[in-house]
């Protein structure tokens, strides 16, 4: 499975953190940066991951930023995104369960690699559930994005 990563400054002690324990656990990262610890602006990288998830060409995604709002607030704004922030593993259980996200967000500077990873390996390996409630919930937020985002 290849999974987007993408991060500013911020994010990118647990963005490469994540991206080893992708590459050691048999997943594909592709990374959209940054590789710098040096001051950048986060929505250019959240969108470049994010328009890969949105085409097809990554399954899912995986986006850090110190507190993981911002890169989440940008990523959503590509259609078909569906971008969730996750502080613990319950919510990134949840909302791949009851809202088929695609896209993960965290917090580099708001939790720890090991959450980190425990929230990154949870959203990954948790399905959407299908059941038709969740499903019926998720074609109405895609008819907003329809109707707003020309």
């Amino acid at each position: 499975m290849k999974i987007a990563l993408g991060c500013d400054h911020g994010g990118l002690a647990l963005k490469n953190a994540v991206k080893e324990w992708l590459k050691a656990n048999g997943y594909e990262a592709v990374d959209f940066g940054t590789d710098s610890f040096a001051s950048c602006d986060y929505p250019e990288f959240a969108q470049n991951a994010a328009e890969a998830v949105a085409k097809g060409e990554c399954e899912k995604g995986i986006l850090v930023c110190t507190t993981g709002i911002g890169i989440s607030i940008a990523a959503n704004k590509v259609r078909g995104i569906r971008c969730a922030l996750c502080s613990e593993p319950l919510s990134a259980k949840m909302t791949r369960l009851h809202n088929d996200a695609n896209m993960l967000a965290l917090g580099g500077g708001m939790i720890g690699v090991n959450l980190g990873l425990e929230i990154a390996k949870t959203f990954l390996e948790t399905p959407f559930s299908g059941e038709e409630k969740h499903a019926r919930r998720i074609a109405k937020i895609a008819a907003i994005e329809e109707k707003y985002c020309k």
